[in-house]
């Protein structure tokens, strides 16, 4: 039977005026010289291949000639039909494009295998009959998504019966491969939220190129469509592992798909499964979901060859950047003015910096370890992070070496500001500075207790200075104390308290009264 002749290019031009110009079918045929009947079985073709206006660019006649008339379409016993599984795979890998691997089959079926854009058309509505979780295109090693579902694991008290925690599950699922990690943790906070992203790269064995994130507090300080704000200690873990952070759109649930997947099979066949299970710890937790995992990624797909698993060591794992040669250490970051003694803040210690930056902000990068100070992104100081509050810890190389240069605050100054208020509060000062290693660490309480008289003038504050003294506790708190308390009206301790004399009245009978 001869095949009938079709007209492609007057198809084309009913397509268009229809869905392009969006005239109406009588006018589209009186336009186009096309029957009315012709044009509505155009328009119903086009609308079963779902195909819309304009037309992709290697959409040639061919293949819009194949996804309007299938039935048209040689047998498949003529063209070989490819495999689209395989070809969907492929498609994963970095670097590979469906042209290369048209290129392929055609080098295995030089004479009768399908010309490009049929080749193109055909593996598009495959793609569309399969998974919608697999359906989009995402590098091998490019993205991995994370996020916590809404839903908690409870772990109990062995003690009281009762529930102690209600730990986040942190997500994490691969564009690639559908692979999925999982982890338990105490909360959302930053030091989780970054110790989860840890462990994720460590049990992939890489990192990724891009971590697609939620506006969660953790993650992201300032929510923007445009610039988000990304958190400074989870910017300092990406760039530790050479990632970049990506944060979702607010309200378009589409730029985390995968993760939304993710959290769906986690709930339903983590979560569910355990939710009659009594975790008494996070770790009998964890041991849990780690077995729930390893089930998710070894279960085949439906609609694929081979499972999560195998897809990730086919796919991603080989794309995976290597991980750094040590472990990231988590630290803290905020923002801090260098006091006129040069020193800054941090966990109730004072460390020194450069005396050429008084009075100027910068950043404070807190470890575990270490407390480092940052200017304009520079390192001006490194110090061993102290537990003893309330102390200094001084470089001498961050002394002036002549005081000439900072001589606008020097003992004597700060001495003379004092005696405004009265002898004690100078005399209570100047021990305050002797008191410290390098007088510049005396500064700050000084100015303290000078300006205490202005809370609570200046005859109060004298009198608690001259209690402080008689104590022998020289420090700002000392005296702020006495005066939150009162004890600057009471007696100094050691004076003997003067009792007036009793007045003469008859009623008072005397010593004498009783011999």
């Amino acid at each position: 039977m001869p095949r009938p002749r079709i007209d492609m290019r007057k198809i084309r031009e009913v397509l268009r005026l229809a869905l392009g110009e969006e005239l109406s079918r009588r006018q589209v045929s009186a336009a186009s010289g096309v029957p009315l009947t012709t044009v509505n079985d155009y328009l119903r073709r086009a609308a079963a291949a779902g195909v819309k206006w304009p037309l992709p660019d290697d959409l040639d006649d061919g293949g819009l000639e194949v996804m309007l008339y299938p039935a048209l379409a040689p047998p498949e016993a003529v063209r070989p039909v490819p495999d689209w599984a395989r070809v969907h795979k492929e498609m994963r890998r970095k670097g590979v494009t469906l042209q290369l691997l048209w290129m392929e089959y055609r080098e295995a079926y030089p004479g009768d295998g399908y010309g490009y854009s049929q080749f193109a058309s055909l593996y598009r509505a495959w793609r569309g009959r399969i998974d919608v979780s697999m359906r989009q295109n995402h590098k091998a090693g490019e993205k991995l998504f994370v996020d916590f579902p809404g839903d908690t694991v409870p772990v109990w008290d062995v003690r009281t019966g009762e529930i102690s925690m209600r730990a986040e599950l942190f997500v994490a699922v691969l564009g690639a491969s559908n692979w999925i990690y999982a982890e338990a943790f105490p909360s959302q906070e930053l030091l989780y939220w970054v110790t989860a992203h840890v462990h994720c790269f460590e049990a992939m064995g890489g990192c990724p190129q891009i971590v697609v994130c939620d506006n969660l507090r953790s993650g992201v300080t300032r929510s923007n469509r445009y610039e988000p704000d990304v958190n400074a200690t989870f910017t300092e873990m990406a760039a530790h592992y050479g990632v970049a952070v990506m944060p979702a759109r607010a309200y378009k649930p589409k730029d985390k798909s995968k993760a939304e997947s993710g959290v769906l099979i986690c709930e339903r066949w983590i979560m569910a499964r355990l939710r009659n299970r009594r975790f008494f710890s996070l770790a009998e937790a964890n041991e849990a979901i780690a077995g729930c995992l390893a089930e998710i990624n070894a279960r085949p797909f439906q609609m694929l060859d081979g499972c999560r698993q195998e897809l990730f060591e086919q796919v991603d794992s080989p794309a995976l950047r290597p991980l750094p040669a040590t472990r990231y250490e988590f630290a803290t970051w905020r923002k801090a003015r260098v006091n006129i003694d040069y020193h800054i803040v941090a966990g109730r210690h004072y460390y020194s910096v450069p005396y050429q930056l008084a009075r100027q902000q910068v950043d404070v990068r807190l470890s575990a370890a270490t407390v480092e100070i940052f200017r304009n992104s520079a390192r001006v100081a490194s110090h061993p992070r102290s537990p003893v509050q309330h102390a200094h810890t001084t470089d001498p190389a961050h002394m002036p070496e002549s005081h000439r240069q900072h001589a606008e605050w020097t003992p004597q100054r700060i001495a003379e500001w004092a005696g405004k208020t009265g002898p004690a509060t100078a005399a209570l000062v100047a021990q305050v500075i002797a008191s410290r290693a390098h007088p510049q660490q005396g500064y700050r309480a000084s100015l303290g207790i000078i300006r205490l008289a202005g809370r609570y003038g200046a005859s109060r504050a004298e009198a608690a200075c001259a209690r402080a003294l008689a104590l022998k506790s020289y420090s700002y708190k000392s005296v702020e104390s006495i005066l939150q308390t009162g004890l600057d009206r009471q007696p100094l301790p050691g004076d003997t308290p003067h009792i007036p004399p009793h007045p003469a009245h008859g009623n008072v009978r005397g010593p004498g009264y009783y011999q």
